[in-house]
């Protein structure tokens, strides 16, 4: 082949991966009507997949075929794939996998729970009424920034070893964000609508149930996904007392013993239940508020 053909099929080559590449940072095709499309537009599923199926592949090479990490640093795949079968088997530290697994998933979501009958309420009440947010807003601004490890002794002190106890943590790391995003979102609702919903003839209550609550699911919702995320985040702080079963008690008895693989089972359990649960609330975001982002 000579050097002009070999360099005509290799611009060739070249320019096709590049418009591939360029392709996948490119905004969506715009939306019938739409005269160009809208950032961010578009489906990421194959560009996710791709990621995901990368790293997993790097992890491999860098642990199993290159061992530039000892395996007490990061232990390959397979050696996870292993302890899993043992964990969920045999179990690590006072319980099988599922045991753990169940005795968190009870926990966080005995707090979700708690908060969204709590913190929903409150901050729509925080969004529509001024005394409200005078009694809520100080409290829960000054509590939010503040670590849950911070506050972990003191509710050890209030509320004892047992379940209450983490229980409580977790809520109240939940409690805020959705909260503020409650509030957040009865003050994006549009005075328009309001006022229409008034010159109709309609309520106050009426207002806040037909108009304002539904104009507020999207951030009610987007508060949901994230108080969620910090539940599971501070899941560990909340097991590290006296836990006997739990994903957070599993992970912290396997770094007292270097047990690598199952601090690293641990934390893959964790982020796939919080992963699951966040997809969840994506389609009941797409059922509920099909309009959002649409406006």
């Amino acid at each position: 082949m000579s050097d002009g053909t070999y360099d005509k099929t290799y611009g060739q080559l070249y320019g096709k991966w590049a418009v591939a590449l360029g392709g996948l940072f490119s905004k969506g095709p715009a939306k019938p009507g739409d005269a160009y499309g809208s950032p961010g537009q578009g489906s990421s599923v194959a560009i996710s997949i791709a990621s995901s199926i990368t790293l997993l592949l790097l992890w491999y090479l860098v642990t199993a075929v290159w061992q530039l990490l000892p395996p007490l640093f990061l232990p390959a795949p397979a050696a996870i794939a292993d302890r899993f079968v043992q964990v969920f088997t045999e179990g690590f530290g006072g319980g099988t996998l599922i045991q753990h697994t169940w005795a968190s998933f009870v926990r966080v979501f005995s707090a979700f729970f708690l908060s969204c009958v709590t913190a929903i309420p409150i901050g729509i009440l925080m969004g529509v009424n001024r005394v409200a947010r005078g009694i809520f807003d100080p409290p829960i601004e000054f509590y939010r920034p503040i670590p849950p490890l911070a506050y972990l002794p003191l509710m050890v002190i209030w509320f004892g070893i047992g379940e209450l106890n983490k229980i409580i943590v977790i809520y109240l790391a939940i409690f805020a964000p959705m909260v503020l995003n409650a509030r957040a979102g009865v003050r994006s609702v549009s005075i328009e609508q309001i006022h229409a919903a008034y010159s109709m003839g309609a309520t106050r209550m009426q207002v806040i149930w037909h108009v304002i609550l539904k104009g507020a699911m999207p951030e009610i919702l987007t508060g949901m996904r994230i108080g969620i995320g910090f539940g599971w985040t501070t899941l560990v702080a909340a097991e590290l007392v006296a836990a006997q079963q739990g994903l957070g008690a599993m992970i912290q008895q396997a770094s007292d013993f270097l047990v690598t693989e199952v601090v690293i089972l641990g934390i893959i359990v964790i982020g796939g239940i919080a992963y699951l649960f966040d997809l969840l609330m994506r389609y009941l975001e797409r059922l509920l508020v099909p309009w959002k982002g649409k406006g």
